[in-house]
């Protein structure tokens, strides 16, 4: 705590004799403090630190402390081979480990320029987008806890227990896949797989409405997000802010549809933003709001793929995966739509080595984070818990 200003009131006393004296009191006075959040606050969603400037309960400014999770990931890039990266990959956003690996993967091909089985491309959609909906589903549970609803919490883990229990029977993995490779993928889909993924989209369809109704709907639910953490559709495109993030404050702009990569162009999605009805439009409800019409939109697609996805009689998932990796000289940028917004990897390759001469992650939540200034400014003390949770951040790609 630090003491930045003070500003002199007087109070009245009353003497045992019954005398009312007045005493200017210099040293008890209304002051600025610097209030600290976290790392180890359970709302911070991770190791995180706010330094709070506090006037009262009036946040003046919340600066994030960054770092308590580092891990030397672009560093560790440059020490082992291309295949050797992607379980490292995995392990930055841990709740979207199929989303990862898949960029990383699309930046790696597009510099080897090879040509993915058409096979695999429906694969990586769908396990992407499985895992797409059980990262929302953490999003969605924890940040009603984070407000105080215990009860969706337990529905959207119940439900996300579903989507695991596929993407373990696929990769042979719960969480950290390795599924998605340079190339192709691990293994192919196991039989009745394709029937249980249909059975899933059946049975959360309504799910998905309920919560909806279950939070979206719920009046103290609003009243803790409705008009907190405003962020403009301008500033939030000078912050680079992508995903979820960027569609809640009115900006339609999603990477699957407008800089589409795999077999995304041949599908029918909507690109979900906030129409006001239930938030104002910038505010952290309608970075909720977005989350969940997005779960709606995944169910779409994973049918689409379910219908389209050609059977191939004695396919081979890894007949592309190339036997020793070593691109040709350049640069290159590859990205994909993460659950969380744009995840980039920028490599580099001298043309001579197995590994990366460089390797840059551009994470979606760092950059959605270093907007917490601009959105803490004027809140309230508890509404920070609220702005924090409508960020969704994941600490481990934020330090990396």
């Amino acid at each position: 705590m630090q003491e930045l200003g003070k500003a002199e009131y007087s109070s009245v006393r009353v003497t045992p004799q019954g005398e009312n004296r007045v005493i200017i009191e210099k040293d008890i006075s209304s002051e600025e403090m610097i209030l600290n959040m976290g790392p180890q606050h359970p709302s911070t969603h991770g190791v995180l630190r706010l330094e709070c400037k506090t006037d009262g309960e009036v946040v003046i400014e919340a600066e994030p402390y960054l770092g308590y999770l580092h891990r030397c990931f672009e560093k560790h890039a440059e020490m082992v081979d291309y295949p050797g990266i992607v379980p490292f990959v995995d392990r930055m956003d841990y709740l979207a480990s199929m989303n990862n690996d898949f960029a990383f993967c699309i930046a790696v091909e597009k510099l080897l320029d090879i040509e993915i089985p058409r096979r695999v491309e429906f694969i990586r959609v769908i396990v992407s987008e499985f895992n797409r909906i059980a990262s929302h589903l953490v999003a969605i549970g924890t940040y009603a806890i984070d407000l105080g609803a215990f009860t969706p919490f337990l529905f959207c883990f119940r439900d996300r227990e579903h989507i695991l229990n596929l993407l373990e029977w696929a990769s042979g993995a719960r969480m950290l896949y390795n599924y998605i490779l340079i190339g192709g993928v691990a293994h192919d889909f196991p039989q009745g797989f394709k029937q249980r993924a249909s059975e899933f989209v059946k049975y959360f369809r309504p799910k998905a409405v309920e919560l909806q109704r279950l939070l979206t709907e719920n009046e103290i639910f609003v009243k803790r997000t409705k008009g907190v953490g405003m962020m403009p559709a301008d500033v939030a495109v000078n912050y680079g802010w992508s995903g979820p993030m960027l569609r809640g404050s009115g900006v339609e702009w999603d990477l699957r549809r407008d800089d589409p990569y795999s077999i995304y162009p041949e599908l029918d999605f909507k690109v979900c933003v906030p129409d006001g009805k239930f938030s104002d439009i910038g505010d952290s409800l309608s970075r909720h709001v977005v989350r969940a019409l997005e779960m709606e939109e995944s169910l779409k697609i994973i049918e689409q793929c379910l219908e389209m996805m050609p059977e191939e009689e004695g396919f081979d998932p890894r007949a592309a995966i190339p036997k020793r990796i070593r691109p040709k000289a350049g640069e290159v940028y590859g990205r994909a739509e993460n659950p969380r917004g744009e995840l980039g990897f920028y490599i580099q390759s001298d043309g001579k080595s197995t590994k990366p001469l460089r390797c840059k992650a551009r994470s979606s939540c760092f950059v959605n984070l270093s907007a917490m200034k601009e959105l803490s400014r004027g809140q309230l003390i508890p509404d920070l818990v609220a702005i924090i949770g409508s960020i969704d951040i994941v600490l481990g790609e934020v330090d990396r």
